[in-house]
């Protein structure tokens, strides 16, 4: 059963004019993850990566349609890897965010099922996120769409 906020409201592939909101729900995404001072991502740093002439990276938005123009309230960042082990392609989820007043509506549900939806139509041979481990809701909610938390593999970074 789709809920009140869901039937006003569409995902569609990121286009340039999203740009400015991408990058402003990125800010949010790590203000929640108490992470803000390592953001050095602009509307003219990310641009280039989603549109520029190799974009590394691409984003599905969900934006309402019942306003006047749109608002943009959520956003999937994501882009291919590769497992030498499958021999395919995967799809890596790096940043998926529902501004806190739209949380709790299907939006972040929508945007995973259609991730999953172009990994399967790409045929990737997985679909992959990382989540922090203090973020108790997000865990609860990727086990109770059937994702798979995978406590034996450590993020490792220089």
């Amino acid at each position: 059963m789709q809920n009140q906020a869901m039937k006003h409201f569409k995902l569609r592939a990121a286009e340039p004019r999203d740009v400015p909101a991408i990058a402003g729900l990125i800010a949010e995404l790590a203000d929640f993850e108490q992470l803000s001072h390592m953001v050095r991502c602009t509307p003219e740093t990310l641009a280039p990566h989603l549109f520029g002439e190799r974009p590394v990276v691409e984003a599905v938005v969900a934006e309402l349609t019942d306003q006047p123009g749109t608002t943009v309230v959520g956003f999937a960042l994501f882009f291919h890897n590769f497992s030498t082990f499958r021999g395919r392609r995967g799809l890596y989820l790096e940043d998926l965010f529902v501004v806190p007043d739209a949380r709790g509506k299907g939006f972040g549900k929508a945007l995973l099922k259609e991730l999953a939806r172009i990994a399967r139509q790409r045929n990737c041979g997985r679909f992959e996120w990382r989540v922090l481990d203090w973020n108790e809701p997000s865990i609860q909610f990727y086990k109770s769409l059937g994702a798979t938390i995978m406590p034996e593999w450590y993020l490792v970074r220089m």
